[in-house]
């Protein structure tokens, strides 16, 4: 499509002379641009895709896909002939019983803060990677009887407390005495620490065996839910029917993590979209800068064309050679800011723990994103999207200009030399 003749003088354009810098800083301008702009747009697409991945990960790897629970909002009973009916369905991982509820924690050296407490199985627990593989200090192995929890690094930290350590709870549901309705304490020995690295978890959930929480929680014979695993979370609506035909006419409901959590993940969904299309601007940006140092170099080359066209030139020369400028700009700007991204999303938790240590500041705060840690998944598509829409904007920018410089006509230009 190009000739030799045409990317000589292009490239022969591109490098600037005294006296043409102006052109030359414009058309760099337009290069760093573009190379931001596609660096920009990569890094912060990874990160969001990091983000929604990481804590949907999480949520479900702690709560589970979907929750079978009573009709009424009570307690749900003979739940063990429900386990041994749905565990055996397609689609399903496991399923565990669950008792859980609200209470207030408080330690031997007088802090007290609120939590959420959940009864399971130890079987169940030690079932569940995000909690036995994450066990930061004790061992699983004390999991059980009537006295022992687990419970988060950064709520242990929060409480100054460790392994064998000491915490009351204090549920907000009392039982009634003689006197009137006081609150039910219990003192519990603490087994294991966890990091799951989701600060919400682990600073505000509690473990204990299953038979301690029915105690406690007064539901002798019954639990809050059965928790169900499924083995594609994108697919829980199916389960969920399989569920139902199964358990009909029980009275039950069943409510999956796409129910639970929708407004959550929603809002990060409309949030990464938003962001695509303000960085996008960027690119477009830089693109109408193509457009003017391209327009520029035009306007100061037209005694160079003239003399192209008496030599013999075509105008779909012209067009090419001016094409070829601006599309030169916008390909190295987008393999730049390609590299620049990949390079910096490999590299991005490594990055944000130097500019800590510089700044003395912390950049990613867990009680505000909920991670620990900053994470970056590259979608090849979307990296993919992003590289295609850089060429594609830098190439439309160049056919104005090039067009115009087509459009000249010698014989003018050189009679206003």
């Amino acid at each position: 499509m190009f000739g030799a003749f045409e990317r000589t003088v292009a490239f022969r354009y591109l490098r600037a002379r005294k006296g043409e810098r102006f052109v030359s800083v414009i058309a760099t301008f337009s290069l760093v641009g573009i190379a931001l702009g596609v660096a920009t747009l990569i890094i912060v697409m990874s990160v969001m895709n990091g983000f929604r991945q990481e804590l949907l990960g999480r949520i479900l790897g702690l709560n589970g896909h979907l929750g079978i629970y009573a009709a009424d909002g009570g307690g749900l009973r003979d739940f063990d002939s429900i386990l041994a009916r749905v565990r055996g369905l397609p689609g399903i991982v496991s399923a565990a019983p669950v008792v859980e509820g609200q209470v207030l924690l408080t330690s031997e050296g007088g802090g007290a803060t609120g939590g959420f407490a959940r009864g399971i199985r130890p079987e169940d627990l030690r079932a569940r990677p995000i909690l036995a593989g994450n066990i930061v200090a004790g061992d699983l192995a004390q999991f059980g009887g009537e006295d022992s929890i687990i419970i988060g690094a950064r709520l242990a930290q929060k409480l100054q407390l460790r392994v064998g350590g000491k915490v009351t709870m204090v549920s907000p549901q009392g039982r009634t005495t003689v006197i009137g309705m006081v609150p039910r304490l219990k003192t519990y020995t603490i087994a294991a620490l966890f990091d799951t690295g989701m600060n919400e978890y682990d600073s505000g959930y509690v473990f204990m065996p299953l038979s301690a929480a029915q105690l406690y929680f007064q539901m002798p014979g019954a639990v809050s839910q059965i928790e169900i695993f499924a083995i594609n979370p994108d697919q829980v609506r199916q389960v969920t029917q399989e569920i139902q035909r199964t358990l009909s006419p029980m009275p039950f409901r069943v409510i999956d993590w796409q129910a639970s959590n929708s407004s959550f993940f929603a809002a990060v969904q409309v949030e990464r979209n938003v962001m695509f299309l303000i960085l996008t601007l960027i690119i477009v940006v830089a693109a109408f800068n193509i457009i003017s140092s391209l327009i520029m170099l035009v306007k100061d080359k037209g005694r160079d064309i003239a003399i192209l066209r008496t030599m013999g030139a075509s105008s779909g020369a012209i067009m090419r050679i001016f094409l070829l400028c601006g599309a030169s700009i916008g390909i190295l700007g987008t393999l730049i800011g390609f590299g620049i991204g990949l390079v910096f999303c490999l590299n991005i938790e490594r990055i944000r723990q130097a500019l800590q240590s510089l700044t003395g500041t912390q950049l990613f705060s867990p009680e505000v994103y909920f991670l620990t840690r900053l994470p970056a998944i590259v979608d090849a598509n979307e990296v993919t999207q992003v590289v295609v829409m850089g060429l594609v904007l830098s190439l439309l920018a160049t056919l104005y200009p090039s067009w115009r410089a087509a459009r000249i006509d010698p014989v003018e230009a050189l009679r206003n030399e």
